[in-house]
């Protein structure tokens, strides 16, 4: 194998890797809290469910387009100019919300947010294949590096809930994370980066993206966790709104339950190295899908009572899926093509992400309630599970990530 970068110290390895974790602890921060603030931005503009779901769904529609259209600068530009482009967007744009009071001018911030995210995430996902020496390794770094966003996910909305209580607007989440936003920017302009090395292939372009769209490999990933992520924001973004109006014996965890989920998602996801080194990916996801789509049966069945305890419940189930996925995923292509192929993999996660909860949204205002729009998510559910039941007994990916894993040796 041509070697795509060379050696750094063990040392500033492990400064990427924290500045990495760092990075998906602070963008989880903002992201997952959004389900703590919807029901504030209902009551303080007067909203409907469709119009607040707007919160959630343009950063993730910018993060969408710039996954798809920008993931290729990580390969061509550098990860490290990427990184710290997206991250300087990031900043400046969280600051600007001390001095806003629109709605509009809430999601103009958060658009540019998105698409700030979507540079450094893309850089950040590129340069787990530079530092991880195997297949398996780079699994269990994307797993560790989830593990952390899962951290920041339990943070944010528990920050959110703090200030409400303390009647200090939620908006200081933002200008919080645009301060350790910018002491990431100044660590990454001081990190020493494995430099790419220039090889003989074309470089890496937007119309290399564009082609990798019709990649088996990339698009069979894309939209297993397009399906996945279709799950999962249900929880963090109408879970707090479905359990708002619960009065039965369970009211302390209904008040918790979006920490709960966020807790057993992130503990899951440390507990993701255990796993991988004794069983098969393949299997574990075959069984944590379907833990995933009972959990979302019995809430259908069961109704509220039933979601106080089994939607939380899932995170625990929901915590490997994810990173293992988007690690199989990004590892099916040489390193060079990393930055490309994750951008494709954004795209379709950002734009599951945007999707999946507006149309919850628009099937609640229809029928009336919250709780129809969980009947969307459990067919999502039930589908991922079939998803990755079809990954056991087929392996579609088997050949490409054993030619690179042998190439990586």
């Amino acid at each position: 194998m041509n070697k795509t970068h060379t050696l750094v110290s063990n040392t500033s390895l492990q400064h990427i890797r924290w500045l990495t974790y760092m990075m998906f602890f602070m963008f989880a921060m903002t992201s997952d809290a959004v389900g703590m603030i919807i029901p504030e931005l209902i009551k303080e503009f007067n909203l409907t469910m469709t119009q607040a779901s707007a919160f959630h769904y343009a950063p993730m529609a910018l993060i969408a387009f710039s996954g798809l259209f920008l993931g290729f600068l990580a390969d061509s530009f550098g990860r490290k100019q990427t990184i710290m482009l997206g991250l300087f967007i990031f900043s400046i744009s969280c600051f600007l919300f001390a001095i806003s009071s629109s709605f509009i001018i809430f999601v103009l911030l958060l658009c540019l947010i998105g698409l700030a995210i979507g540079l450094f995430k893309t850089g950040a996902l590129a340069l787990l294949g530079d530092i991880s020496h195997s297949n398996n390794d780079h699994t269990k770094t994307m797993n560790k590096v989830e593990g952390f966003f899962g951290i920041g996910a339990i943070v944010g909305p528990a920050l959110v809930s703090f200030l409400l209580t303390q009647q200090v607007s939620w908006t200081y989440l933002y200008i919080i994370a645009g301060v350790m936003c910018l002491i990431l920017v100044v660590l990454a302009w001081r990190a020493e980066y494995p430099p790419v090395v220039k090889t003989t292939a074309k470089p890496t372009s937007l119309a290399t993206t564009m082609r990798m769209v019709k990649n088996p490999y990339a698009l069979g990933f894309s939209l297993a966790i397009a399906l996945y992520v279709a799950t999962e924001v249900a929880i963090y973004v109408w879970m707090p709104t479905l359990l708002a109006d619960y009065t039965g014996s369970w009211t302390l965890m209904a008040t918790y339950a979006l920490t709960i989920f966020f807790i057993l998602r992130a503990a899951g996801r440390f507990i993701a190295v255990w796993l991988l080194n004794r069983f098969s990916w393949q299997s574990v996801m075959v069984w944590l899908s379907l833990g995933i789509a009972l959990c979302y049966v019995g809430t259908l069945i069961g109704g509220v009572n039933a979601a106080v305890l089994l939607l939380p419940l899932s995170g625990l189930f929901m915590s490997m899926v994810y990173p293992t996925l988007n690690s199989k995923g990004i590892s099916c292509f040489a390193v060079q093509q990393h930055g490309a192929v994750a951008g494709v993999i954004l795209f379709f996660t950002a734009l599951s992400a945007a999707l999946a909860p507006l149309f919850m949204g628009m099937i609640s205002d229809l029928f009336g309630h919250v709780k129809y729009g969980f009947i969307l998510a459990t067919g999502f559910a039930v589908l991922l599970f079939l998803a990755m039941l079809y990954n056991y007994f087929k392996d579609p990916s088997a050949d490409a990530l054993q030619q690179i894993g042998t190439q990586q040796r």
